[in-house]
């Protein structure tokens, strides 16, 4: 299969005309290093997980970086922080565009070392995996929302036609549970792959550590690094509550989201398209899959992440708040075909709490989008034809 176009191919492009140094953050096999080689197929390229070429740039990092005079593209730069310092005294030294291209899997570590050593230098791109036009190009094909769940959005599954559950045992064992411990003293690996699985049981939840930590038997300080983590790896997504202005009593913890509904489901032991029909959390996944979408095409973009829930403690809730600055948009979320009057509940409630909300929509699993009590109603398939929260 050709190499799959991504939408963050042009923002990366533009930047590559502005900055000295591109960072590319993101989980694992997201398509970074692939991105990277598509759109500068002229520049070196080098990986910094290669024990050899690590242990160079660790030893002689003045040295290591003299073989790329023309810049290069610099793969999983976090095993080489200390990298960071002199590339800011080369590009500063050059005043060159496009110097260099470096991308990193985990984000904390990395953003650290970017605000101290390249603040001002990089422009700083987040590349998640597919968006759901990217893995499935054919207008035409009668794609399921059962298969497009189970499946998730790795591009390694499209691109090599692999079976989803393998791919995510592979991609589990070798660059989750090895990743994590790197970051983190994990003594009981039986103990992180419990809490991983929980915590795909728990998506499209508030997060709740000490029912985590007591289901998995750690504490509450323990459960609170690994999720640290798992966000920082760009495995989950932890949705803060939206709550500006209100004078209410509101929820103040974060919803936890998985970023790919394959990963979830392969923790969840689902195991096709027709076990994910009759899951009882299909639903959650569902809302997973679209708060994903929306963050993708944000970051394709360059944009940040401006994405947040409301719920207030007498159960009023919105699903998805998109803050645009001076207006919001409000989004439910519901993974059922049909629409019904209860789904517009929790957007008429926020709509008298606050004037700011620009458009209210609610995003569904059937297969038209419409308008309905001035509310657009948007089918899954064409998310980002009609909803547009993605633009501010």
């Amino acid at each position: 299969m050709d190499m799959i176009p991504r939408k963050a191919a042009k923002k990366t492009r533009q930047y590559a005309d502005q900055y000295p140094v591109i960072t590319i953050t993101g989980p694992r096999q997201s398509g970074k290093t692939t991105l990277c080689k598509m759109i500068f197929p002229q520049k070196d390229y080098v990986s910094l997980e290669d024990v050899d070429v690590r242990n160079f740039a660790q030893q002689d990092p003045r040295g290591f970086l003299s073989r790329f005079p023309k810049g290069a593209v610099i793969d999983e730069i976090q095993r080489v922080p200390d990298l960071l310092s002199y590339i800011q005294t080369i590009v500063d030294h050059k005043q060159e565009a496009g110097f260099f291209i470096l991308t990193g899997s985990q984000q904390f570590e990395l953003l650290e070392g970017i605000s101290q050593s390249l603040a001002g230098r990089t422009a700083l791109m987040r590349l998640l995996p597919l968006t759901l036009n990217e893995a499935y190009t054919d207008k035409k094909a009668d794609i399921s929302l059962e298969k497009v769940l189970w499946t998730g959005f790795y591009p390694r599954i499209f691109d090599k036609k692999l079976n989803p559950t393998e791919a995510m045992l592979f991609y589990v064992n070798t660059y989750v549970e090895r990743d994590l411990r790197m970051l983190i003293n994990i003594k009981d690996l039986s103990k992180f792959e419990i809490f991983l699985k929980l915590c795909a049981g728990r998506t499209g939840q508030i997060l709740n550590l000490s029912s985590l930590g007591n289901d998995c038997g750690i504490n509450h300080t323990t459960a609170k690094s690994w999720i640290s983590v798992l966000e920082a790896s760009y495995i989950i997504k932890l949705l803060r509550p939206y709550y500006k202005n209100f004078n209410k009593r509101l929820v103040k913890s974060p919803k936890l989201y998985f970023l790919d509904t394959g990963l979830a489901s392969f923790l969840l032991n689902i195991q096709n398209k027709t076990q994910m029909a009759t899951h009882p959390l299909k639903g959650a996944l569902f809302e997973s899959f679209i708060i994903s979408e929306t963050l993708k095409h944000r970051f394709n973009s360059g944009k940040t992440d401006n994405l947040y829930y409301f719920r207030d403690n007498i159960g009023n809730e919105v699903d998805l708040v998109c803050d645009h600055g001076i207006n919001l948009d409000a989004v439910e979320i519901k993974s059922g075909q049909t629409i019904a009057s209860d789904h517009f509940k929790g957007l008429k409630y926020l709509n008298k709490l606050t004037d700011s909300i620009r458009n209210s929509h609610v995003v569904y699993g059937g297969d038209k989008s419409y308008v309905m009590n001035n509310v657009n109603v948007v089918s899954w398939k064409q998310l980002h034809s009609n909803l547009g929260i993605s633009k501010d």
